[in-house]
């Protein structure tokens, strides 16, 4: 069976007393007096800071931006790629050349050789050492070796005798005097200290407890009391009054500013209206049936005659220094036949190939055996 759920409990606002409500509209109007002026010079410094920022900081910042790089990155940029690269790049080649090639060679064929050598004569030399330490150093260890180890018993020998001695006399002489001391005399005379030690620690710390007690409901009866009393009875109730002023001072103040938001918007755009209905509409009124109609008038009538009276000036202006071009040109030539005569024409090779589109036939082949 299916089991219906409960309906959700409504949360309903928490009872405000009578001093929130008597506080709450003239502090409401008092804010809301005060925060209009406020946020409408607020909206009118962010709409001149938008206007501002796209008309005059924005070109500003990319005509700064485009004169930073042109002033600090481009000439970096063209002094890396076409100065400091290609030095690098000959200071690279020039270092190879003058320095790793001659190392290498000398590393190669000098000092390999060289190293060879100083090892051949390390191993040989190593090889004798071993025999001398094999053949005459180890002999003469061992029976170094013999004798010391001979010497260290006979040493060791003596010595367990004298520590014997020794410990005997340091244990009836140091150990048993200070035991029989520790036992009958040092260890009595703490145990009676220390009793003394606690009982005047007990007196010590009965009187503290006594003073500290005393010097306890003092202060409480004298400061603890009297600050829990202020706090209880004075500064709670004054915190909560101000506690609920502060806060109907916060809700008016947001409530103040949703409504002067309103208003200003109101307000702005009341100003657009007039001013799109004073300026603009005129202007645009102005344009259209007085400017427009004029410059259609004014195109169709002077300027369109205009162009068209350059074009043929122009045309003309072609013509002539055409004809200007080709009447010096003729003199040129005339000139030049005068000085040097006429040029001598080359006689023409008859064709050998049939001009036009003539097909060949027997009578007029061009071969050597067909030939007339």
């Amino acid at each position: 069976m299916d089991l219906e759920k409960p309906p959700a409990r409504q949360q309903h606002p928490a009872p405000e007393g009578c001093l929130a409500v008597a506080i709450r509209v003239p502090v409401r109007i008092v804010v809301l007096v005060l925060v209009v002026p406020v946020r409408m010079a607020w909206d009118a410094l962010v709409v001149a800071g938008r206007f501002l920022g796209d008309t005059v900081l924005r070109p500003l910042g990319r005509a700064l931006l485009w004169l930073g790089r042109a002033l600090f990155v481009w000439p970096f940029v063209a002094l890396w790629r076409y100065v400091v690269v290609p030095v690098a790049k000959g200071l690279a080649w020039l270092g190879n050349v003058l320095l790793v090639i001659p190392l290498v060679w000398l590393y190669r064929y000098v000092l390999t050789p060289v190293g060879h050598a100083c090892a051949w004569v390390a191993r040989g030399i190593g090889a004798g050492l071993t025999w001398l330490y094999a053949r005459v150093l180890t002999p003469v260890g061992h029976a170094v070796l013999w004798v010391l180890k001979g010497l260290g018993a006979v040493l060791a020998a003596l010595g367990l005798g004298v520590f014997g001695a020794v410990a005997w006399l340091a244990r009836y002489l140091l150990v048993v005097p200070a035991l029989w001391l520790y036992e009958w005399v040092l260890r009595p005379v703490g145990h009676a200290v220390a009793w003394c030690a606690k009982g005047v620690a007990w007196l010590v710390s009965t009187v503290v407890n006594g003073i500290g007690i005393a010097l306890y409901w003092i202060v409480r009866v004298l400061f603890v009391l009297p600050a829990l009393g202020l706090y209880r009875w004075v500064l709670t109730p004054v915190g909560r009054v101000l506690a609920v002023v502060g806060r109907e001072i916060w809700d008016a103040l947001g409530h103040a500013w949703r409504i002067a938001g309103h208003i200003s918007l109101a307000v702005g755009r009341f100003l657009a209206n007039v001013f799109r209905w004073t300026f603009v509409e005129p202007a645009r009124w102005v344009y259209r049936t007085v400017l427009t109609p004029v410059g259609h008038v004014v195109r169709d009538a002077v300027l369109r005659p205009a162009a068209e009276a350059a074009r043929s000036v122009g045309r003309a202006t072609r013509q002539a220094l055409a004809a200007a071009r080709e009447s010096v040109r003729q003199a040129r030539a005339d000139f030049r036949r005068m000085l040097f005569g006429e040029p001598r024409e080359h006689e023409a090779v008859p064709a050998r190939e049939p001009r036009g589109r003539e097909t060949r036939t027997l009578g007029s082949s061009t071969t050597a055996l067909t030939k007339d």
